[in-house]
């Protein structure tokens, strides 16, 4: 059965973020031509070219700064991560796999692949959503039920 936590939900909250996601995304690839896609911006990093490093360093540094920043003004949420170390080392592995085979990631296809109408992305994104659906269903009510 699906619940809400209706004190912690916070709608509003959430669009805006939402829209500053989107607005960020045009934002950047008006200014730069590029997508703001993080699976392709790391991997740029990966494999340097000159005359590259710089925006991607900025780009990623900014990611990290921004939970660091808000720290500052508010207090975090508290994280509840209901997985162990092997699992989330699963995950991730499994997650830049399929980045790889989708060629990018859920920010470069969801926010910014669909916003361009993209048809590529709209596979892609159905096909990582579905992905998460069933690895959720599969681990929470097949394998936890045995």
């Amino acid at each position: 059965m699906l619940t809400i936590d209706w004190p912690v939900f916070t709608p509003l909250a959430a669009l805006a973020g939402g829209a500053l996601i989107g607005l960020a995304a045009v934002l950047f690839a008006l200014l730069n031509g590029r997508i703001a896609g993080i699976s392709g911006i790391v991997g740029g990093l990966l494999r340097p070219r000159r005359g590259d490093i710089g925006w991607r360093l900025a780009f990623v540094l900014g990611l990290a700064a921004a939970p660091l920043a808000y720290a500052l003004l508010a207090q975090l949420p508290a994280l509840h991560i209901e997985a162990g170390y092997p699992a989330l080392i699963a995950a991730g592995l499994l997650v830049g796999i399929g980045t790889g085979y989708g060629s990018g990631c859920t920010s470069g296809h969801g926010v910014c692949g669909l916003s361009r109408l993209s048809p590529r992305s709209l596979a892609a994104t159905l096909a990582f959503m579905a992905a998460g659906f069933a690895s959720v269903f599969v681990l929470r009510h097949l394998l936890s039920a045995a």
